[in-house]
């Protein structure tokens, strides 16, 4: 499929006959403004026909389904993975600023009432605010090449308090699992019955620590990541002399549910602020519309049974993206070498006129660079990941296209 846009760039309907776009590339007619996925622009004027498409969002934690589609056919599909890496990097910069405050500071004036969230209203987190403006580019993205009629949009709202206790109801909803204890650890030392869990109070030590099972910065401060060690066992552990019992794991993670449930509204109020059209579904339409139609499951499927034309021929291409850090902004290591010296963190901006996720060809094989060499040697791989080669020496690559925020791969699906 080859997407078309007029000579004002506006998105008219795609086409797939490879030739016609052929002679139009030859004669100077139209040029290449993306090669993935590949768009052309006509530059002299045409007569536009459009058809209705209706876009088709599955909206995610983790990946995002698209699929625009007409009645009888699809004309675009893409599984875009997201990062999940904000909440570790603002960790990691809020433990460098510290101890970097307590190396250089001798005393820092103390601060209330200075947060972001305090002071202006519809505030989101960051890791919550770049998934809805993932979906938001992506969506964005589509738009620029095909000219969509509806947007609709699957949204899905989770009912933590009944994972954790399907016989909940009524006033339980308003009390909670920590209701009468002050705080968290008061509430961990009742639940585990004031005795450590690793050596059931053999070690006689009657000092009670609460442990983190995952590290805070992992697996947070909620009661499922906490457990009772007596003083001795928390030393030991984090000593490296005593293993914990196989039994003790960290109870079952809510993040995902609760960046949607956060996510949803912020996410569809302003696409409604961006489009005209839009609309939602729920998470039940959809899989009942995908099992009636016995088709497989898939974040690209589900779009397409959301865009209310699952019966449509699909082309049997789909976009794979992923998104990807834009910029490294710790300068060195944490990790001091002799002589006081702080080795860099940042990489070179280019290593022998390439960049990092830099498009390339190798052998007649299309992949990306995922990491270099100052002697000019890159390491190359699929989107997903899949070692291709880890030294390539940069004469014999050649540059397809500069990297990009959404690394974008095309693959054929059965």
């Amino acid at each position: 499929m080859v997407y078309v846009l007029s000579k004002t760039g506006q998105p008219v309907m795609p086409t797939k006959n490879h030739t016609k776009v052929r002679l139009l590339l030859n004669s100077g007619k139209a040029k290449v403004v993306n090669r993935c996925p590949f768009t052309i622009q006509l530059t002299g004027t045409c007569k536009t026909f459009t058809q209705e498409i209706s876009l088709g969002a599955d909206a995610g934690s983790k990946h995002i389904g698209l699929s625009a589609t007409t009645k009888k056919n699809v004309l675009f599909e893409a599984d875009i993975t997201l990062r999940n890496d904000i909440v570790d990097l603002l960790s990691s910069r809020r433990e460098l600023r510290r101890s970097r405050r307590n190396r250089k500071t001798r005393y820092r004036k103390a601060r209330f009432l200075n947060r972001v969230k305090s002071l202006k209203a519809g505030w989101l987190a960051p890791s919550v605010k770049h998934k809805v403006d993932s979906h938001l580019t992506m969506i964005a993205k589509v738009h620029k090449i095909l000219p969509i009629s509806k947007i609709i949009v699957e949204v899905a709202s989770f009912d933590i308090q009944k994972i954790k206790n399907p016989d909940i109801s009524g006033v339980e909803y308003q009390q909670g699992e920590q209701l009468n204890f002050l705080n968290v650890r008061e509430y961990v030392l009742f639940r585990d019955g004031h005795q450590c869990q690793c050596c059931k109070g053999k070690s006689k030590d009657k000092v009670l620590n609460v442990h983190h099972i995952e590290s805070r910065k992992t697996g947070g401060n909620a009661p499922n990541n906490l457990i009772t060690l007596c003083e001795t066992c928390h030393d030991g552990f984090h000593k490296g002399t005593i293993t914990l019992p196989k039994t003790i794991k960290r109870g079952m993670s809510f993040r995902d549910a609760s960046f949607m449930g956060i996510m949803r509204w912020a996410f569809y109020n302003k696409l409604k602020e961006m489009y005209q059209n839009v609309s939602l579904t729920y998470g039940y339409i959809t899989k009942n519309t995908r099992i009636k139609n016995n088709l497989p499951k898939e974040h690209y499927i589900d779009a397409r049974c959301i865009s209310g034309n699952p019966l449509a021929m699909a082309t049997g291409e789909v976009f794979f993206l992923k998104k990807v850090r834009c910029h490294n902004r710790q300068i060195h290591k944490c990790k001091i070498l002799k002589g006081g010296i702080r080795k860099r963190n940042q990489a070179p901006y280019e290593v022998k006129g390439f960049r990092l996720y830099d498009y390339v060809q190798w052998k007649g094989t299309k992949c990306f660079i995922f990491g270099r060499r100052t002697t000019g040697r890159m390491d190359l791989r699929f989107l997903d990941g899949t070692h291709i080669n880890a030294s390539v020496g940069f004469k014999n690559i050649k540059l397809l296209s500069m990297r990009k925020n959404y690394l974008c791969e095309l693959r054929k699906v059965v």
